[in-house]
């Protein structure tokens, strides 16, 4: 489970549950790391996104 909400950086303990990250997400890339809050270096091209951190390495979508 991450620590944070990889839209928005907060911590996914939060009380509103991130329903609207969850839902934002469905169409976008992640920004931040779930794992450190670190912001990552995000590219998207037409056939999908990869997503840097300098500390967690990259994922893709």
């Amino acid at each position: 489970m991450q620590a944070y909400c990889d839209r928005c950086g907060e911590p996914t303990a939060s009380a509103d549950g991130h329903a609207a990250c969850r839902a934002a997400r469905a169409m976008e890339p992640p920004r931040y790391c779930g794992h450190c809050r670190r912001r990552m270096v995000v590219q998207v091209t037409p056939v999908g996104w990869t997503a840097r951190c300098a500390e967690h390495g990259e994922s893709h979508g």
